[in-house]
């Protein structure tokens, strides 16, 4: 397929800013946010059927004028179906420094690490121009935490070597006490990460440390809504995928098959395979959550269908037309145009009806991004 055909045109006012959330004034006027995670829109898309349902239904199953909530989806599963969850963790990635001498206000993205003795980091740096080898940072006007730029990248990649002598726990934990959560450009260029996000973009599962961006789906999923969910015997299913920048990369050619993808890291465990093969032999569903899930399941299932152990990195870019091997429903966000997330929910949904579900979503305002509505797709 070509680039072109993901393309349209998305209003600046339906790229969700927060999460869903009600505001109120406060006794001294200020603006406040009640946060609620699981009260986005929810869109269902029937793949065999050809059809999408955005609607409650009544009493003898008609339609209602109020749109579904992310809640919802609970009717379309039954007991026995297994969720796949990213349980992978983000840290607060973004710092700004100021460089030495000239006092220039640096952004720097942490990447990885790359050794925990010498305090090595790979980064992106920006505006990169002004950072060159041999350049200091300061993060603290008066503080302890300096780093020294040793190498060039990329364009925009440095590594650091941060110049802080005390045990890498202490300094990791005084590291991420000056970082802040690692929003999506397309919202720290609209307004600046604030507390709440580093709660906000993390989703309530996170255990394995490593992401730099969220499994933005699993943002959508309260504690309430897992409790209802465990109540009706859903069973949930964890693998870690650490998730990169990649899929922000703008895509630069016109033929899909020439992009490449960037590598994310991958852990799929022995107990993770034993549920989701179980409930594939028991003919139950099976539901991706996230579309970084559903590249980590389609990087390590075999040729039988079923789900392989897995420790180690993937790259798999996936676009229509393209045959899932794994799941057989999946959860996902309303993703911005020429997007990679928006390819593999088309080819998982059908380019056709999934490109039909964004123009109604676009339509209907729904929210678009990582703070966005849901959409979720069902083999019926």
């Amino acid at each position: 397929m070509k680039l072109s055909q993901f393309r349209f045109k998305l209003p600046e006012e339906q790229v969700a800013l927060y999460p869903p959330h009600r505001t109120f004034k406060d006794e001294n006027g200020e603006i406040e946010r009640v946060f609620s995670r699981d009260q986005s829109r929810l869109m269902v898309v029937h793949r065999k059927r050809q059809e999408i349902e955005m609607y409650k239904k009544d009493a003898d199953g008609n339609d209602t004028d109020q749109f579904m909530t992310f809640r919802d989806l609970v009717n379309y599963f039954d007991e026995g179906d297994t969720f796949i969850f990213n349980d992978t963790k983000v840290f607060p990635a973004r710092l700004y420094g100021t460089k030495e001498k000239t006092d220039a206000k640096i952004e720097v993205f942490l990447l990885r690490e790359l050794n925990e003795e010498l305090r090595l980091w790979d980064v992106l740096v920006e505006p990169a121009r002004k950072i060159r080898i041999g350049n200091k940072l300061f993060f603290e006007e008066d503080g302890p935490m300096v780093a020294e730029v040793i190498d060039n990248t990329t364009s925009r990649g440095r590594t650091l070597r941060f110049l802080y002598d005390c045990e890498h726990e202490e300094f990791k934990r005084e590291l991420f006490a000056l970082g802040e959560a690692p929003l999506p450009r397309y919202i720290v260029d609209r307004r600046p990460a604030d507390a709440d996000d580093m709660e906000n973009f993390q989703t309530i599962f996170a255990r394995n440390e490593g992401a730099v961006t969220a499994p933005a789906t699993g943002l959508h999923f309260s504690r309430e809504l897992l409790k209802m969910m465990e109540i009706r015997g859903f069973n949930f299913a964890y693998l870690t995928v650490h998730c990169g920048l990649g899929c922000f990369d703008a895509i630069e050619v016109e033929d899909l098959t020439k992009h490449k993808m960037g590598s994310e890291q991958v852990i799929i465990s022995d107990d993770c395979c034993r549920l989701v093969n179980e409930t594939k032999e028991q003919g139950r569903r099976v539901c991706a959550v996230g579309v970084s899930t559903a590249r980590a399941t389609e990087s390590s299932v075999g040729t039988d269908g079923m789900l392989k152990p897995f420790d180690g990195w993937t790259n798999k870019f996936i676009f229509p037309p393209y045959d899932f091997g794994l799941s057989n429903a999946l959860i996902a966000n309303f993703y911005h145009p020429e997007s990679t997330m928006m390819m593999l929910t088309a080819a998982f949904g059908g380019y056709d009806l999934v490109y039909e579900a964004y123009e109604q979503a676009v339509d209907k305002g729904y929210m678009f991004g990582c703070y966005g509505d849901g959409l979720l797709i069902l083999d019926d």
